[in-house]
């Protein structure tokens, strides 16, 4: 149990740069219903209110199953532009969670011992996962800019230059990290899933009957990715604290100096919210736009970092996307 655990929390973490990513991940489709996330050894796919994990064994074996999709919009007024985004967020943790959970389960039937987490070992493993992502992505660029003010390089937490320094830091940290993790031969085979996912998905959307050689000549990038979405959540919180921070501190700036920075610390926490909903108000209107010239802009340094997190995968991983991607689909007309 203990070793499944850490395996989860590893790769809920580590799977797509982050849990924050993990929650973002599947692909949000403005004028699909599918969308998609790597899993370990194998694909969730998404269609309409129902997902399929797909599973390659250790005995090469491919199982498939089919779950509902855990929502949180049921409510009309959670359906809202600027609204839904934060929702959506926390339902697609649920939902990629307890995909990783069953991929787990899956690809570790042949270690003795190992049986499925409890909702408890699930809640602890996201806390730890969130709360790791939440301290690379918020905190520590947070502590390096104040360094930078210590050093006298950059004015208070309210100056551009400190928001400068923040935003410069959170982009190193992100894409430093995922660098480093793309070396990783665990790592590169869920990125080679996610590039197989991608692969999958555009044959769908082409028309063109599945299959693994069409597949294969499809792009692994894909416009409407988690890694894109999270691009624009760094960008958004960039400037969103760059105009709110001042604003807050202007109702009330505690002065002495580690209150006042855990102050801020904890407010930028509390920003995800509306920095969640804004950033997914992007990405679908990227995506619903995705022909136009300005929306390719927006795009493109989505694209460009997921040369980092897809991998070309082999015909055996397609093979699992494309079984995900069926057992999703099928019902509904479309395959």
């Amino acid at each position: 149990m203990y070793r499944l655990a850490v395996r989860m929390a590893t790769a809920s973490f580590h799977t797509e740069g982050s849990l924050l990513r993990r929650a973002l991940l599947p692909l949000l489709f403005a004028n699909s219903t599918v969308g998609g996330q790597a899993v370990i050894e194998g694909v969730m796919m998404r269609s309409k209110n129902r997902l399929a994990i797909a599973v390659r064994k250790p005995d090469g074996q491919i199982v498939v199953e089919l779950r509902p999709w855990f929502s949180l919009t049921n409510a009309a007024i959670l359906k809202k532009p600027f609204v839904r985004g934060f929702p959506v967020l926390m339902e697609t943790l649920v939902n990629g969670i307890k995909a990783l959970n069953f991929s787990a389960m899956q690809s570790a039937e042949d270690e003795e011992g190992e049986t499925e987490l409890t909702p408890w070992h699930l809640m602890l493993t996201m806390a730890v996962a969130l709360g790791v992502a939440l301290g690379l992505f918020v905190v520590v660029p947070h502590v390096f800019s104040a360094v930078m003010q210590w050093l006298g390089l950059a004015g208070d937490v309210d100056s551009l230059s400190f928001n400068a320094w923040d935003g410069a830091y959170k982009m190193l940290v992100f894409i430093g990290y995922i660098a480093l993790i793309s070396i990783v031969p665990d790592i590169r085979r869920v990125f080679q899933y996610h590039g197989a996912e991608h692969k999958v998905i555009w044959n769908f959307e082409s028309g063109s009957p599945l299959s693994i050689p069409v597949a294969q000549a499809q792009c692994r990038l894909h416009p409407r990715c988690g890694t894109s979405f999270l691009l624009f959540v760094l960008a958004v919180s960039i400037l969103l604290h760059t105009a709110l921070v001042p604003l807050l501190l202007s109702f009330y700036k505690p002065q002495a100096f580690l209150f006042k920075h855990l102050y801020i610390v904890v407010a930028k926490l509390l920003f995800m919210i509306p920095v969640s909903c804004i950033a997914y108000e992007i990405i679908r209107f990227a995506g619903k736009f995705n022909t136009n010239v300005f929306c390719r802009m927006l795009c493109w340094p989505g694209l460009a970092l997921q040369m980092l997190t897809t991998k070309e995968p082999d015909d055996s991983q397609v093979e699992v996307a494309m079984a995900a991607l069926k057992c999703a689909v099928s019902e509904e007309g479309h395959v």
